[in-house]
């Protein structure tokens, strides 16, 4: 059986245009990761289910996973790459940095690539949200505790400016806390 016959696509990935060949049958996640060298993309599950390889294509969320790169031919694509800029991190990522959001970092980029679209249309979540919005993300590490923290804290910083305040990390369920003593 022969390959199929390449095609041609021309993309924007964080504000840089490509113009490549590519096999018919390759991945948006590959081709950002083995053609473009854009590795911050993860690839977990493969199925679309983990989130890890979350991008914003046109401004929305996607599995890059679950889309062929010729699916893309004309439009724009967002990385984590595309956060931070010669200023330094994204409110976001500074935001998941302080509040300890992350651990291992692999289901980071994805998350990240969620929360600036989420954010955009709920600039003041409530909990509940924001853990709603976590849903379809899977964190091995963390609990999600911190990362609920780290979008308050971002959405705190996107609405009232960077200097937001950092917020005191979030307990975790798994730690007893102890009652005060009555009277106090």
């Amino acid at each position: 059986m022969t390959a199929p016959n390449p095609v041609r696509l021309t993309v924007s990935v964080n504000g840089e245009s490509h113009d490549r060949s590519v096999e018919p049958r390759l991945l948006l996640s590959d081709f950002l990761r083995h053609e473009l060298g854009l590795c911050g993309t993860h690839v977990g599950c493969e199925h679309g289910v983990c989130g890890a390889c979350t991008v914003l294509l046109d401004g929305e969320p996607v599995r890059s996973c679950l889309l062929f790169a010729v699916q893309v031919d004309g439009c724009s694509v967002r990385t984590v790459e595309g956060l931070a800029d010669a200023e330094g991190l994204d409110p976001i990522q500074q935001s998941f940095r302080e509040a300890h959001g992350l651990q291992c970092g692999f289901c980071t980029p994805g998350i990240l690539m969620t929360v600036v679209r989420f954010l955009e249309e709920n600039p003041r979540p409530s909990e509940r949200e924001i853990r709603e919005m976590l849903s379809g993300h899977l964190c091995r590490c963390t609990g999600y505790h911190n990362i609920v923290a780290a979008v308050r804290l971002a959405a705190t910083r996107l609405t009232e400016g960077m200097a937001a305040p950092t917020p005191a990390p979030v307990q975790a369920a798994s730690t007893p806390v102890e009652a005060a003593p009555a009277g106090e």
